[in-house]
């Protein structure tokens, strides 16, 4: 009878390499043979023999009720760390006929104990590129079996702090959230085998980079006047390279270097200034600082409601709007409602008042006024129905030029027609004599000129011109 293929299991618990005695490898069976077959042992392809102290095989031949036989066998033998990795299985023999025959198992593993040789602890990401604000990780790896129980430790002074708490339990991962210049330094990974309790450790240096003390300094420190310049410095400290860029208030780059040069400063200048300092080394690590600069001056009035269109009675506002520092103040040359708001370093001052004829004739005078000067500004009142009627009495008489215009034009063409305005060359006409009507008086002037002009209008074959050519 044929035996049924073996069935092989492992040893279930795991084996240390400290074992003290030759421990039990796997066990292997097959049922249902006649005559007993025998079971062979196999390690990564080689067959296993009794060797004292090193391999055992008890084989077991059990005779069942049936006549056939069920036949097992058990490999005992030592381990070691390389035996993580080995394959174990067994074969049954037996003949058929004269031929010798061999069923194998399938191919196991043996869970294998054995002690941390390497530890390694690293930092996630790079420490090189840490920079304050960042989220660090320190990683504790073992090459032992089973995993050892990993402690976490940083140097303050002469001590060690125990971080353990903060590790996330049995992964040997520790977290460090948000970290500053106070984080960098040494931390240790500490590894206690739970085989043999034996310990390892591994420390690695946390470098956290940073940039502190960032200011602006400006030359001169006193205020500026307008037309005045002034430079300003930059300066931070950082244990790497740093890189210094200037922008204006609305983020316009304006120059490279820790120094920039602002001249012929005046109130529309931007008075805000922001240094950038950059770690080109570290992606990432920047610090920026504002600084602004204020530029005295007396007031420039820079927008006021001149002409203003308005009817006598009525009530208008009048704006008057300037720029200066120190704050000005704004007055008025007549009495009113006044509202004032500050936007930047301009003023605008609007007065509420009602329209008299005295108002329409002398208008407003806007003055604002600092420590440093004065501007003013005459504010002028136009009365909408003067002009209306102005420009009333101008269409008017557009429109009757424009009539007068078409009667004439039509006057003309009625006489054209009639035929006494001669127009073209189709007929002379003796306008020397004019035929002498019954209502009216003729006055004929006679001169001598008139034979020779005469003859001068005559054509050069002795023809007269006709009247149009006249």
């Amino acid at each position: 009878e044929v035996p049924n293929t073996p069935e092989i299991k492992p040893n279930s618990g795991g084996i240390s390499v400290h074992s003290t005695e030759i421990p039990e490898i796997a066990s292997c069976e097959s049922k249902n043979s006649f005559p007993a077959p025998n079971i062979t042992w196999h390690k990564n392809g080689e067959e296993l023999h009794d060797q004292e102290n090193q391999v055992m095989i008890k084989p077991i031949v059990i005779r069942e009720s049936s006549g056939l036989y069920t036949v097992s066998s058990t490999l005992y033998a030592p381990v070691t760390r390389e035996d993580r990795l080995s394959h174990y299985h067994c074969a049954v023999h037996y003949w058929l006929g004269n031929q010798s025959r061999a069923l194998e198992s399938r191919k196991v593993k043996v869970n294998i104990f054995y002690p941390v040789e390497t530890l390694k602890l690293q930092v996630m990401p790079s420490s090189a590129l840490v920079k304050e604000g960042d989220n660090v990780t320190l990683v504790c790896e073992a090459d032992g079996n089973p995993p050892p129980i990993f402690s976490f430790f940083k140097k303050n002074l002469n001590e060690w702090q125990d971080l353990s708490s903060l590790a996330e339990p049995n992964t040997g991962i520790l977290n460090l959230y948000d970290v500053n210049k106070s984080s960098s330094g040494t931390y240790k990974c500490q590894s206690l085998d739970l085989d043999d309790m034996s310990e390892k450790e591994e420390a690695v240096d946390l470098v956290v980079n940073y940039i502190e003390g960032v200011h602006v300094t400006m030359q001169p420190s006193s205020t500026v006047r307008e037309g005045e310049s002034v430079k300003l410095i930059c300066d931070a400290h950082s244990p790497v390279g740093l890189h210094y860029q200037w922008r204006d208030e609305k983020g316009k780059k304006l120059a490279e270097g820790s120094q920039i040069f602002l001249n012929n400063l005046t109130f529309e200048t931007s008075n805000t200034f922001s240094c950038t300092v950059m770690a080109p080394s570290v992606p990432g690590l920047e610090q920026s600082k504002k600084v602004s600069v204020a530029v005295e001056g007396k007031p420039r009035i820079v927008a006021i409601s001149s002409p203003l269109y308005v009817r006598q009675d009525e009530v208008v506002n009048l704006t008057c709007k300037a720029i200066a520092f120190p704050r000005p103040t704004v007055h008025w040359s007549i009495n009113g409602t006044t509202h004032e708001y500050m936007d930047n370093q301009h003023i605008a001052s609007n007065l509420t008042v009602r329209v008299s004829h005295d108002l329409l004739q002398t208008g407003a005078m806007c003055r604002v006024s600092n420590t440093l000067g004065v501007s003013e500004k005459h504010i002028q009142l136009v009365d909408q129905k003067s002009t209306a009627e102005s420009q009333g009495v101008i269409i008017v008489a557009i429109i009757v030029a424009i009539l007068v215009v078409a009667v004439l034009g039509a006057v003309i063409y009625f006489l054209h027609k009639k035929g006494k305005i001669p127009c073209g060359r189709a007929g002379k006409q003796d306008i020397t004599k004019p035929e002498a009507r019954k209502d009216k008086i003729v006055v004929e002037v006679k001169s001598d000129k008139l034979s020779e002009e005469a003859g001068l209008l005559q054509g050069t074959n002795g023809e007269k011109r006709a009247a149009a050519d006249q």
